[in-house]
Parts: structure tokens; C-alpha cells; sequence
């Protein structure tokens, strides 16, 4: 460990430049990442709904389905929508009441059980089946362009529902990290000596956060669950190893230069946090047991966002904190916080 930490110190300009040309990677591969809105598809093979769904797929082309209702239109102007519909790539068959009854037949005379389950208050309802699945790409394309042909309908059903869970997700996730980032950066602030270590100590973070999301194109694709919930995680369960690092430099360089207090920083580090990473990466591989899929996937990819989170600790993290020292100094401030 001693000749790893004389290398990240000596070569601390060099790190900064490859960590740097890995973020740009690992964009990349967090773009190139499929991200899967379906919650059903980690559901085990073996129960009654997976069957169902796909004897639906395989056998009928019907994996999926969308209820439309329709506002204020005539039958003749129905049976036009339902053309349009058809024309529509991913799209299966559409029925509606006026298929079998034609535009010239009374809606009326039809009994009330029967006509107020597809026509009510000038509304009526269409069944619309797509070739694939619930989540496919095709048929959340189909979806959202069904959504585009009129203004006089409303689109239900699973498919729709996870169109709207993934606008929603990809819609909320950077507003509550930007609001976990700034309430970290107060705390850090108050119980920190320097206004420049928490950006420092953040902006590590963050990177590790990146190197996690971009290794993931390794597992082809993870739950928008996963991904909404991976950057506050590991912001959570890394930020003491930095905080650790940090305050055991802080008590080195004073006796020694801070090259050499960093040297020793590190190595005291590793020796300290390494069980502690350890028992939480564990932690999080045990939920691989779990015959829900979704906690293999969420294990696997905090697992790796803890290590990744302990690696840059031992490597960025020290690499800036040298870099900016002259910085940290000027932007010194009493702890406003007293260690306990």
C-alpha cells in the first residue's frame, strides 16, 4: 500500500487526467445503458402472471393493451381514429363497440349493462393490443405516438402507465439529487474547516457516481428503480470514507509535508475503511438472493458503486486534495460543528 500511496502522490496530475478521461467514458456508457420501466420482467418465470404474459406475447401477439377513451366524437369519427390507430408500428388490432354495430345501428336500444361499460356521457372506450410487451420499445413508442394523433382521447393501461412512470422518473431524479447535493454541502460546511473541501469532496463523489453509472452498460440494462435511487445511495454510504481520508490528512500535515502526509492519509485510510466498505458491499450483494430481480439488479450495481466509491477515494479524492491545497488554506473557516 505504501508504494500505491507514493504513486497517487506523485503522480496526482496524472490521476486528475485519466479520471477525468473516464468520466467522458463513462458518460457514454450510462447513455448506451437500457433503462427497464417494466417491474414486471424481474418477476420470477415460474408464477402465474409471467405465464400469462407470455402465452399473451408469444402466442396471441397481445402482450400488451391500452384502454382509449374517446370525448364527444361520432361513431363514423371513431371508426376513422381506429384506422389511424392500426397505421400506427407496434400497434396490434383495435376494437371498439362500433365495430360489430356499424354507424347506422341506435346505441340506444343496446341494455344499459351492457352499453355502460363501452359508451357513457358521449364518451366511448377502445381496447387497443400491441405486438410486443409491456415495456418493449415498441410499444412505448406506439404509445407516445397514439398520444399525438388527437387531442380528444385519454390513453390507460400498463403501457401507458410506464411511458408516464418514465417521464415522471427521468423528470425528478436530477431535481432530488441537485437537493442532496445541496443539503450535503451545508452539513459539510458547518462541520468542515474549509468551504472548498466539501465541493472537492462532492465532485469525488460524483465522479464515482459516474464510473458506476457508465459500468453499467456491462449489464446491459438496469430498473429506472436502480437508477433513481443509485446516486443518493452511494452519496450516503461513501461520503464518510472521504471524510475519514480528509481529517487524517488534515492531522499529518502539520508534522510533515503534505506529500508524505498524504502518503500516510492513504494507507491509514485503506487500513480503516476497507472492512467497513466491505460489510456494506455484503450487505447490498445480499440482495441478489432475493427471487424478485429487481434486488439483484440493485445489489449488484451498489456493490459496485461502493467500491468504485472506496477506489476514487483512495486515488481522485487525494489527487485533489493535494492539487487544491494552496485553496483549501485561503478558504479556511472555524468548525462550526465541535467533534464530540
Amino acid at each position: 500500500m505504501k508504494k500505491f500511496s507514493e504513486f497517487i502522490c506523485k503522480n496526482r496530475v496524472l490521476v486528475l487526467i485519466v479520471s477525468f478521461a473516464l468520466l467522458i467514458l463513462s458518460f457514454i456508457g450510462m447513455k448506451l445503458t437500457k433503462i427497464n420501466y417494466d417491474i414486471l420482467v424481474y418477476l420470477p418465470d415460474d408464477i402465474e402472471t409471467i405465464k400469462g404474459q407470455n402465452i399473451l406475447t408469444d402466442e396471441f401477439n397481445m402482450g400488451a393493451y391500452a384502454m382509449v377513451i374517446t370525448d364527444n366524437l361520432k361513431a363514423d369519427e371513431i371508426l376513422k381514429v381506429e384506422e389511424e390507430m392500426r397505421k400506427v408500428d407496434g400497434v396490434n388490432k383495435v376494437v371498439s363497440l362500433y365495430d360489430a354495430l356499424g354507424t347506422d345501428f341506435p346505441i340506444d336500444v343496446l341494455p344499459d349493462d351492457i352499453r355502460s361499460h363501452l359508451n357513457k356521457d358521449n364518451s366511448n372506450l377502445l381496447l387497443v393490443t400491441f405486438e410486443e410487451s409491456t415495456s418493449s420499445e415498441k410499444t412505448i413508442d406506439a404509445v407516445r405516438e397514439l398520444r399525438t394523433l388527437s387531442d380528444n382521447y385519454k390513453i390507460g393501461g400498463m403501457s401507458s402507465m410506464v411511458l408516464d412512470t418514465m417521464d415522471l422518473s427521468n423528470s425528478e431524479i436530477a431535481i432530488y439529487i441537485v437537493i442532496a447535493v445541496v443539503l450535503c454541502l451545508v452539513v459539510l460546511a458547518f462541520s468542515l474547516d474549509s468551504y472548498l473541501v466539501p465541493v472537492l469532496l462532492l465532485l469525488n463523489i460524483g465522479m464515482a457516481i459516474m464510473y458506476n453509472m457508465g459500468t453499467n452498460i456491462f449489464l446491459g440494462e438496469i430498473s429506472y428503480i436502480t437508477k433513481a435511487l443509485v446516486a443518493v445511495l452511494q452519496l450516503g454510504v461513501t461520503t464518510d470514507f472521504s471524510i475519514f481520508l480528509y481529517h487524517s490528512y488534515e492531522n499529518k500535515k502539520n508534522k510533515m509535508s503534505k506529500e508524505k502526509a498524504m502518503e500516510e492519509a492513504i494507507s491509514e485510510t485503506f487500513t480503516s475503511v476497507t472492512g467497513s466498505s466491505l460489510t456494506t458491499i455484503a450487505g447490498f450483494l445480499v440482495l441478489c438472493l432475493m427471487n424478485l430481480t429487481l434486488g439483484k439488479d440493485l445489489g449488484i450495481v451498489m456493490a459496485k458503486g461502493v467500491l468504485l466509491g472506496l477506489v476514487s477515494v483512495l486515488t481522485v479524492f487525494p489527487a485533489l486534495l493535494l492539487t487544491f491545497d494552496k485553496y483549501i488554506s485561503k478558504t479556511s473557516h472555524k468548525v462550526i460543528i465541535k467533534p464530540f
